[in-house]
């Protein structure tokens, strides 16, 4: 029934079709490089000026807004924290994935889709930033029937490759 309720793709985050995206913002939300800067990019200037009245965003958790030229109808912006090795970076990483879920609930997101948060210039280790996005994803869908169903979505083959192996089951 789980395996159902998780999909894993390999591309670009900004073209998936889902009710929501995942952005792995910086604090202060104003684009970035990676997936924030590509986001922000194929979303257009309306994202730029509707973050710049948020106020930013606290490492761990999510803010969210509407989609504007993307596919998705929302975009949950999330705050990964930079790998310093400790374990406080741990538990960051996993409200980032249960604050993001709960905006999804929140707003009837039947699907969701997340990048790999903090794997990138923020060098947090990508097999445990994976378990770490696993183990939330599930038990968030054990005690929730939305989303419906959450894609990570992978743009490099290394993290696709440790998805693929973590979720064989």
């Amino acid at each position: 029934m789980m395996k159902d309720k998780i999909e894993l793709i390999q591309g670009d985050i900004t073209t998936v079709n889902a009710d929501a995206i995942v952005n792995a913002a910086n604090n202060s939300l104003l684009g970035g490089g990676g997936v924030d800067g590509a986001i922000h990019r194929a979303a257009g200037p309306g994202l730029m000026e509707v973050c710049q009245l948020l106020g930013g965003c606290p490492t761990g958790d999510a803010k969210i807004t509407k989609g504007f030229k993307l596919q998705a109808k929302y975009i949950i912006h999330t705050v990964g924290p930079v790998w310093h090795d400790d374990k406080r970076e741990e538990e960051l990483l996993a409200s980032c994935y249960r604050e993001s879920l709960k905006l999804a609930q929140e707003h009837h997101c039947k699907t969701l889709a997340f990048p790999n948060i903090s794997t990138g210039i923020y060098h947090f280790p990508k097999k445990s930033a994976a378990e770490i996005a696993i183990r939330e994803v599930q038990n968030f869908q054990l005690h929730n029937s939305l989303p419906e169903k959450v894609l990570f979505v992978c743009f490099d083959d290394e993290n696709y490759q440790i998805y693929q192996e973590l979720l064989k089951d």
